[in-house]
């Protein structure tokens, strides 16, 4: 890949699709601050706040996973493998 292709944007998807809101006055007003101070469109407002809330679920969701995961590791740890015992040996011969 040359070094031109690197730097190239990608190419953003079409906008074809729409969805309506009815919104409040104080959240229509709200958006539209959004928008100013951004330079965002409300589309690009919603999708990035959907992104997030998306994002934050995921974490949430893996932590708990990840939580399970170490505490089971903890309660029955495994026994350790031959490179971890041999990663063992060189970190005791080199540092001591």
């Amino acid at each position: 890949m040359s070094a031109v292709q690197k730097r190239r944007k990608p190419e953003r998807e079409i906008k074809r699709e729409r969805i309506e809101l009815r919104v409040s006055a104080s959240a229509k007003d709200l958006i539209q601050q959004a928008t100013a101070v951004t330079g965002l469109t409300a589309g690009d407002l919603a999708y990035e706040g959907a992104r997030r809330v998306l994002d934050e679920h995921q974490r949430l969701v893996l932590s708990g996973a990840d939580r399970d995961a170490f505490f089971e590791a903890l309660m029955n740890p495994p026994e350790p493998s031959e490179r971890l015992i041999a990663a063992m040996r060189r970190h005791r011969d080199l540092v001591g």
